[in-house]
């Protein structure tokens, strides 16, 4: 059977339709999207105006810079006011490497233009890729002419920016003193290292807006201004300067030393007159190689005095007493025990007094006068007179010099000071040593600059004892004397000779270092100097090693010309008269009787 659902017999009405409002829609709409650009504006508005810092630090990190302003460094002179150091504009070129990275034709252009090879450009380029400042590699502190003409075939990515040249007029005749600056225009060596703070000014600094290609748009602000290095005026007088190195040139020349110096001491001020070395070299064109001839030698050099330190032993003797100009000394047989070893003289000078002592550079005489001597009191002299420490001049790798104290002395260490072996000094602390004798005993701190002399001074002996060693090393240079050829025509000259062996692995070897000390003129001392010869050979030329035969011309030949510079008058009127009486023709037979004939 099949059931069939009955119909309720009323249909279902379907619902009604909402009406459409598009008007409403597009109002809704509209509001949305006013609200999007007023969100916008705020945005924009606190971007621009209220919150901006963000955005303007990006902005300017693209496009503004800080720049330095470069500043000269101060110039050097001599006493006199001639340039010794000056610096002088040149041009740095300096690329983009982000921009060359991606141009190799302008890669190529610069390196026809720049004579470097285009592969080596390219890697140093590729190297710096992430960067925005390169210097053109060969090409910084160049001269102007050659950057603009660079500059002139316009290569993308390529500038330059003007920087300072440190240059030299007087060469290598100066260059131990000056010393040089590096790229960056820093003190290396010498005085420009000793004064770099004072030399070198402060850059300024200036904000700048460069547009992508590197190039300056416009100045927009002075940070600070830049501020020149300060002159610097040295106790060098140029023409002295000159002098000494040339006739110290000519000396080993002659002798083919291995080396030398020479040093020049104003005797009342302790400025340093004039300081040659040899072997120099060019501080105009500073390379890495040979950095031994670099070094000041007069400052840094360490060797045993030898004799130049007798007339201090005497001066010892003198002050303690034990001894006078007059007293006799026996030298006989020429020779005296010393340990194992002997203390000889050149030859057997009998009986002399402590004047003779000096004048024949006796050996066995100054050690017989420290034998009476105590050890502390003898030690404290030498050391009074700067030795074992440095002269206080502040020039860069000074080294004081090596000088056991007593309880460091051996049985035989004693006798072997007091003729000047058993320490070490440099040239410049024998010079001091000397200029102080000179001074009526009172030791000047040496100084660079002129009027610079704030190191002050000290009395290290009693004026009558300086006057009489002062007389006694007279007769050094005077016939008889082992220096008659540092004689100087129409003057007095006081000094000591001095040739030491240099020491060696066991003991000492037959080579030789050749001094003369001196002052002049002995009634009034003006100059101080030392001269060291090192290592000369006795075969050059016929000559022999000793400082009376090369050393104590080359003091005479600078002296000659250093006193008629600075005009200073002669103190043996009587020799000098008579010369000019002579003339020329008998000029040198004059100088020869006042000399022993043998100048």
């Amino acid at each position: 059977m099949r059931f069939v659902r009955a119909s309720s017999g009323t249909a279902k009405k379907p619902r009604p339709r909402a009406q459409f409002n598009l008007r409403g829609r597009l109002m809704l709409v509209a509001g949305a999207m006013g609200l999007c650009a007023v969100a916008l504006v705020v945005r924009a508005v606190d971007l621009q105006l209220v919150d901006n810092d963000f955005y303007q630090r990006k902005a300017d990190a693209r496009f503004l810079r800080e720049v330095p302003i470069p500043t000269s460094r101060g110039m050097i002179t001599d006493r006199n006011g001639e340039p010794l150091a000056v610096s002088s504009p040149v041009e740095s070129l300096w690329a983009n490497p982000q921009e060359l990275a991606n141009d190799p034709d302008a890669i190529a252009r610069l390196a026809e233009a720049t004579s470097l090879p285009v592969d080596y450009l390219t890697r140093y380029v590729s190297q710096r890729k992430d960067k925005e400042f390169m210097y053109v590699p060969g090409h910084r502190r160049i001269n102007p002419a050659v950057a603009q003409k660079i500059l002139a075939l316009k290569i993308p990515g390529v500038f330059s920016q003007r920087e300072f040249r440190r240059f030299y007029p007087q060469g290598e005749a100066v260059a131990h003193v000056l010393g040089f600056t590096n790229i960056d225009d820093q003190g290396q060596e010498g005085v420009e290292l000793a004064f770099d703070e004072w030399l070198r000014g402060k850059p300024g600094l200036q904000k700048v807006i460069r547009d992508r290609h590197g190039r300056i748009v416009e100045h927009v602000d002075l940070v600070r201004p830049a501020e020149p290095g300060k002159d610097l005026v040295l106790s060098i007088d140029r023409r002295i300067q000159f002098l000494a190195y040339r006739e110290l040139k000519r000396t080993l020349l002659e002798t083919r030393a291995a080396s030398g110096s020479v040093v020049i001491l104003d005797v009342a001020t302790g400025e340093v007159l004039a300081m040659a070395n040899l072997p120099s070299y060019n501080n105009n064109k500073v390379s890495g190689e040979n950095r031994d001839a670099y070094r000041n030698r007069a400052v840094t050099d360490l060797f045993e005095p030898g004799s130049t330190i007798k007339p201090l032993t005497v001066a010892a003797g003198l002050e303690a007493g034990v001894i006078t100009p007059t007293t006799l000394i026996d030298t006989n047989p020429g020779w005296i025990p010393n340990g194992r070893y002997r203390t000889s003289d050149f030859r057997n000078y009998g009986v002399l007094d402590v004047t003779g002592v000096l004048t024949k550079s006796s050996n066995v005489g100054v050690s017989k006068i420290v034998r009476m001597l105590p050890d502390r009191e003898f030690d404290a002299f030498l050391r009074r007179f700067g030795f074992g420490s440095s002269t206080g001049s502040g020039f860069p790798g000074e080294a004081p010099g090596t000088f056991p104290t007593p309880d460091r002395w051996s049985g035989t260490h004693k006798q072997t000071l007091s003729y000047g072996y058993g320490l070490s000094a440099t040239p410049l602390q024998i010079a001091r040593a000397y200029a102080a004798i000179g001074n009526g005993g009172v030791m000047v701190t040496p100084t660079f600059v002129k009027g610079g002399h704030a190191g002050g001074s000290v009395r290290v002996l009693d004026p009558e004892i300086a006057a009489q060693v002062m007389q006694m090393m007279q007769t050094v240079t005077e016939p008889g004397g082992t220096a008659t050829r540092a004689a100087i025509l129409g003057y007095h000259v006081a000094g000591k000779t001095g040739t030491a062996r240099k020491s060696a692995a066991g003991g000492y070897a037959r080579r030789y270092v050749a001094y003369f000390a001196g002052l002049v003129p002995v009634e009034r001392p003006r100059f101080a100097v030392t001269v060291v010869v090192n290592d000369p050979d006795p075969s050059a030329g016929g000559s022999t090693y000793g400082g009376g035969y090369v050393s104590a011309p080359l003091f005479a030949r600078v002296m000659e010309g250093a006193l008629r510079l600075m005009d200073v008058p002669p103190d043996d009127i009587e020799t000098w008269l008579a010369a000019q009486a002579a003339g020329e023709g008998g000029r040198a037979r004059v100088a020869g009787a006042a000399t022993g004939g043998r100048r």
